[in-house]
């Protein structure tokens, strides 16, 4: 350590040797000492003689320095080099700023706070934006402190998103349209006293026929991913195990442009059309192409394609059961509300709160996701839960594993308006492609 202590100084402060130049241009300090009260050099008790390009000390996104060198024509000195090296007062006026975590930030300095920007305005006052959050911390305590069936997380992968961005990016399934909304249900063969059993899994009924959810990523695109898992399902177990495509959402995200926006979202009717007629292909790293149909590796054409599908509908609790357990998985679409995104486990259902928050914190879009079972909880009051199992599109990550459960039979979120099935065409040809 450089120099020596000195009742002139600052408190605790140590005084270098003169002379000190009086003029300086300003260097670090153009507008003023920013953090003129903060602790650099008596933080690192660092005051050296001459110059020590070591004798440094973190300073904003810079560094300033502790050493008589810095106080020469232009200064790179530390805020506190005068006073607590030299003993005597900064040569520069304390520059406007906003405090923060025991720092002073100069005007037009900016720090995120989860998904809104905050700026240091010329009053002295952080000014932020006021965007509703997709991780809410406030949100996510309510609903954990609350008697909802479920728990909520915070998800690092949504961390600093909007409500909106989300709604928009993590989503993108198009409602049906009034004409697909309204078209024939067809039913089940079912047997009045039929009785279906409480709990069923098409992973246990299926072993290594049902393929584990993927992440769309920013990408508006679970039209296409929640497609690709349902028909990839069901092909392996129309095919008894034969094939086992994992379908590419990919090939239809960039594919299948009758009318679809790909990343920007899609149609399921418009999905399954493509299948029907033209088939997909599994995920594979190779460059993806896009075939007509009949065309080289098409459905129609050579190459072990993936076989083409039918889709049927299916709208009711039990027949939904009953087609979910003789023929795999089906897809639906889902409401998804603010909630919803911050889910971690339990029985989903949509909670009131964001209610006392205001509108913009209340906001839902369409999405689809392939259910895969369900089951039922004895709750604390003695009273039974229903509940589906299905598979989101958010990675494994989220939720349980990747899926979650949701209230069975009061159409919760609209899982039960608008159901889909698929019979895959599979040929014995195509069985000797796997």
């Amino acid at each position: 350590m450089c120099g020596v202590r000195s009742p002139g100084g600052g408190p605790g402060g140590r005084v270098l040797p003169g002379p000190h130049p009086p003029e300086l241009g300003p260097g670090l300090y153009q507008h003023g000492v920013y953090d003129a009260g903060g602790s650099y050099c008596q933080r690192g008790d660092v005051c050296c003689h001459g110059r020590d390009d070591g004798c440094t000390v973190p300073y904003h996104d810079t560094l300033c320095y502790c050493d008589l060198f810095c106080n020469r024509t232009v200064s790179d000195c530390c805020p506190d080099f005068w006073e607590y090296c030299l003993g005597i007062p900064a040569p520069f006026p304390k520059a406007s700023g906003c405090a923060r975590a025991g720092r002073n930030f100069p005007t037009g300095a900016t720090y995120r706070e989860n998904c809104n920007l905050c700026t240091c305005g010329p009053g002295g006052q952080w000014q932020c934006e006021e965007h509703a959050c997709l991780m809410d911390g406030e949100l996510i305590d309510a609903v954990n402190r609350g008697s909802y069936g479920w728990r909520a997380a915070n998800y690092s992968q949504f961390w600093g998103m909007t409500l909106e961005d989300g709604i928009r990016h993590r989503l993108g399934t198009f409602r049906p349209s009034p004409t697909v909304m309204n078209m024939n249900e067809m039913h089940m063969n079912m047997d009045s006293n039929e009785v279906l059993p409480r709990h069923f899994d098409a992973a246990a009924k299926w072993p290594g026929m049902i393929h584990e959810p993927l992440d769309q990523g920013n990408c508006a695109g679970s039209w296409a991913f929640s497609t690709a898992a349902v028909a990839s399902d069901r092909i392996s177990i129309h095919s008894m195990g034969h094939m086992t495509p994992a379908l590419s959402p990919q090939n239809l995200l960039s594919c299948d442009t009758r009318n679809q926006r790909g990343c920007s979202g899609g149609r399921l009717d418009g999905a399954w059309w493509y299948l029907r007629r033209r088939g997909s292909r599994p995920r594979v790293p190779e460059q993806l192409r896009c075939f007509p149909a009949g065309g080289e590796g098409s459905a129609g054409g050579p190459g072990p394609a993936a076989p083409r599908c039918h889709p049927v509908l299916r709208l009711q609790e039990k027949e939904i059961m009953k087609e979910l357990l003789e023929n795999g998985p089906v897809q639906a679409i889902l409401e998804v509300h603010e909630d919803f995104f911050m889910y971690k486990s339990g029985i989903y259902r949509h909670t009131p709160v964001a209610e006392g928050k205001g509108p913009k914190h209340q906001r839902h879009g369409t999405h689809s996701v392939k259910i895969t079972g369900w089951g039922e909880e004895q709750l604390p009051d003695g009273q039974t839960q229903k509940y589906w199992t299905a598979a989101n599109s958010w990675g494994t990550a989220w939720g349980e594993g990747g899926h979650f459960r949701i209230a069975r039979g009061v159409n919760e979120c609209e899982v039960e308006t608008f159901v889909v099935g698929v019979w895959g065409r599979v040929s014995t040809e195509d069985m000797t492609h796997k």
